[in-house]
Parts: structure tokens; sequence; C-alpha cells
């Protein structure tokens, strides 16, 4: 015979709520059976012998009669013990959480990020990339970012500079007419120049440590499509210290500099004055719009990451050509999402190959 009639409403799949809990210790108070509760609160019955028998406690009764003390045990629920019960098997709970099985990555990533400085971005492309670590244990970029706010990870937010200093917003300034003209403006560049699919195109500029004149500077050169960085310290911001330290650059590359600097875009400080004048037979030299910075977008971003080790501010006399080197050199060696993960100095070297067209592969221009 099938029964039409029920007395309780499923819920399945609802755990016992607090009010439900103090509900059931009400009614026991009372003398009702777990049955009746059950059809009260519209369980399982067998829900609430389940909760009864879990949220039990023994407490003591001290009685005197007749000039004697006798102590009585008994039973009761409680429903705070019952809460207390639950929340201890909830910690058990669902899956082991993924860092937990993957600890030889997770000291892999504290180790780049740490000491190496590697954001967690490049981290865990490097990883997928290079396969150092079976695809499974290597969480996405999102879920390491997690790992970190959460003290999964011996990295902090504050060790990770782009996260604490990176401006989304897009840029909506016009650029403005160039009042000083010191050779042919960027609006003449080739629009090849733009896709970064080609070799051998500059952005030049300059890092400065304190205001003081006399203090040295950094000229930096960014190559485009490889983000390969070379730093030069001279003497001081001045046109002349720029044409001194291009004309080493160029004697030091002698034949292949023609090879490895086809454009070079500069901004129209004083201190390139000079740079068209003593190029033009060989590069070709565009200089951006006034204030207009995002037309070098490429070495801004790079000046980002010298802050890393050279922050505003510092004096740069007591930097010297070896230090210089050390930061080109990270760098360089720095894997890079829109390259792949790979890094600027393994691209640049492929590409100087490409350019040389079989010729045996030397080694890039340093500081």
């Amino acid at each position: 015979m099938t029964q039409e009639q029920f007395n309780t409403n499923s819920r399945k799949g609802k755990h016992l709520s607090y009010q439900e809990r103090c509900q059931i210790a009400i009614l026991k108070k009372e003398g009702y059976s777990n049955r009746a509760i059950a059809k009260s609160l519209g369980r399982s019955p067998q829900t609430i012998h389940n909760e009864v028998k879990r949220g039990s406690v023994t407490q003591r009764k001290r009685q005197k009669q007749k000039g004697k003390i006798y102590d009585y045990t008994y039973t009761i629920y409680d429903a705070d013990a019952g809460k207390a019960h639950y929340d201890q098997q909830r910690l058990n709970c669902g899956r082991r959480p993924k860092w937990a099985k993957t600890n030889a990555f997770v000291e892999w990533a504290d180790t780049k990020m740490l000491e190496d400085k590697w954001s967690p971005d490049v981290v865990v492309g490097y990883a997928l990339e290079n396969e150092l670590f079976e695809t499974a244990m290597i969480p996405c970029t999102t879920t390491l970012y997690h790992w970190i706010d959460s003290g999964v990870m011996k990295t902090r937010n504050l060790d990770l500079l782009e996260k604490l200093s990176r401006n989304t917003k897009k840029n909506t300034k016009k650029a403005r007419r160039n009042q000083r003209v010191l050779g042919p403006s960027i609006e003449e560049r080739p629009q090849e120049i733009e896709t970064r699919k080609s070799f051998g195109h500059w952005e030049i500029d300059t890092v400065i440590g304190s205001k003081v004149a006399s203090d040295p500077v950094l000229l930096t050169l960014v190559e485009r499509k490889t983000r390969y960085e070379v730093i030069l310290k001279i003497k001081d911001k001045t046109a002349q210290a720029v044409d001194e330290a291009i004309e080493s650059l160029r004697q030091r590359a002698g034949e292949s500099f023609s090879q490895l600097f086809k454009t070079i875009t500069s901004d129209n400080g004083s201190e390139f004055a000079g740079l068209h004048t003593s190029l033009q037979e060989v590069v070709n030299v565009y200089f951006t719009h006034p204030y207009a910075s995002w037309e070098r977008g490429t070495s801004e971003n790079q000046h980002k990451i010298i802050r890393r080790f050279l922050p505003k501010g510092q004096p740069l006399e007591a930097i010297c050509d070896r230090q210089c080197l050390r930061i080109q050199n990270w760098m360089n060696d720095y894997p890079r999402k829109q390259l792949g993960y790979q890094t600027p100095h393994d691209l640049f070297i492929r590409e100087f190959h490409k350019e040389r067209k079989g010729e045996p592969v030397a080694e890039p221009v340093s500081a």
C-alpha cells in the first residue's frame, strides 16, 4: 500500500541551525521524545537522534538529605555543545586544499618572489611554460594571490610592489603640439614600429636620483620588441653627457650598430637635443609630444622595475657601473608575460641572430 500523506516535510541537505538546536533543547526539557521533536521541526527522527547524542553533556547535581550529601550525574542536551561539535566536524569537511599538496611549488614560488622579486603571474606562467611541476600542482595566478592574502605563503602583499602601486586607469589625455622641435615627430614614425613585430626599434630616456643638478643620472635604452634593457650611468643630465654615452655605445657595437639600432624614440628633454644630429646618418630618431609619456610606454614600464632597486630621491653618485649592470642583467633575465614567459635576453639573442642571417651569435651590448 502506498502512503499518500506525510507528517514530515523533507529538508534534505539542510543542516540544523542554531535556532533549531535551541528548540530541541527546550522541547527535551519539556519531556518530548526525539520522534515528537522531529515531527515538530519537520525533520527526520534519525537527524534528531544523532543531534541529541552528539550534543548531550553530563552534569552533576548535589543534594543534601537527612544530613547526608548525595551527588547525582545526568545527561542533558545543550544547544551550544551541539553547535560546537558541528563546527568542529565541519573543519574536516571538503577536499584537502591544493596548497597542502603542493609544498614543493609553494617553497619554489616563495623563493622566486622573495629573493628574485618575481611577480605571482610570472611565477605561475614560467612554471607552466617550462613544466617545472606537474600541471595539477600549479595554481592559477588568482589562486596564488589568494594564498598570499590568506597567509599560506611566506610572501606578503608588501613584498609585491606592483600590487600596491599599480594604476589601472586608462589615459585619456591628448598629445600637445611640440613647441621645441629637436627632430622628426613621432607622427612621422613608420606605423609598423607600433606593432612590435620588427626588431631594432628603441626608446631612450633618463632616470634621475636626487634633484641636485650635479648628481649623475642613468641613461636607459629599451628595445621595443624584446624589452631588452641597456643601462648606462652618465655624469649629469646634459646633452653632452648623453652624446658621449651614445658614441661609446656605438663604438662598442661596431659594425653591428646599424643592425641593433634602426630607430630611437625620445622625449623632448634638453639632454636629447644633439641626438638627432649625431645619429642621423645611421639611425632614425623620433621625438614624442610634450607631456605624453604614454608614447614611450615601454620605457616608462621599465623604469618602474628600476625603481624597485633605486627609489626616487636616492642619490646616484654612490651607484657604480657594476650595480647598474646587475640591475640590467636582472631585468633582462626576468621572464615576461607579454613575451610568453621568455626572458628579454633570450629573445634579444634570437632576434639579433635573425638579423645577422645565420652568422655566429654575439652577446648583446651591455652597460
